[in-house]
């Protein structure tokens, strides 16, 4: 430990602490098992992995180009192939809305307001991501006109229903397409 005086402190195991107990960097390691190596196969018996290279004995599995496909069923016929497909189905291509009413509406906003996809995201009506100062909406919005607007309000909407814009021109408010 002679040579070491210059040191702040060496501990056992050789990693260099200073007088305040901090270990130092240089010493980081990663901790055991955390690397393995690449096990081998096919390279003879002495290798441990040799001769059916870890595939077992025969079959089609230890064949080269042995594979099967997803549903395979041992050359059976597959299921999705004995089920019957018929018809057509529109799930794919549904659209699907964000319906606010024309009550909630009259509910949370005050005479001569705008209403969009931001200013309705943030009254909480409908769900979206608000990114600096640009919103998009998870789903289009569509206004219905379930209830009564009694304010003169200013819609920027791409979808309303046709009853939702008579019930706003009655009230003297004004519907504008942003599509």
């Amino acid at each position: 430990m002679a040579q070491d005086a210059g040191r702040s402190g060496v501990q056992e195991n050789g990693s260099l602490v200073s007088q305040d107990g901090a270990l130092h960097s240089f010493d980081l390691h990663a901790p055991d098992g955390a690397n393995k190596r690449k096990r081998i196969i096919g390279r003879g018996q002495g290798s441990g992995r040799g001769t059916t290279a870890g595939k077992g004995n025969k079959g089609q599995k230890a064949r080269s180009g042995g594979k099967t496909y997803v549903g395979f069923e041992g050359g059976q016929m597959p299921l999705y192939r004995r089920l019957a497909h018929r018809g057509f189905s529109n799930y794919p291509f549904k659209k699907t809305f964000q319906v606010v009413n024309l009550c909630e509406i009259d509910k949370r906003y005050s005479e001569g307001e705008t209403v969009d996809e931001s200013s309705l995201y943030r009254k909480g009506l409908i769900k979206g991501n608000m990114k600096g100062s640009s919103f998009r909406a998870s789903y289009p919005v569509k206004i219905l006109g379930n209830g009564d607007l009694t304010k003169k309000l200013i819609f920027k909407l791409e979808h309303v229903s046709g009853s939702a814009k008579e019930k706003i021109q009655k009230t003297g408010g004004e519907w504008v397409s942003n599509g």
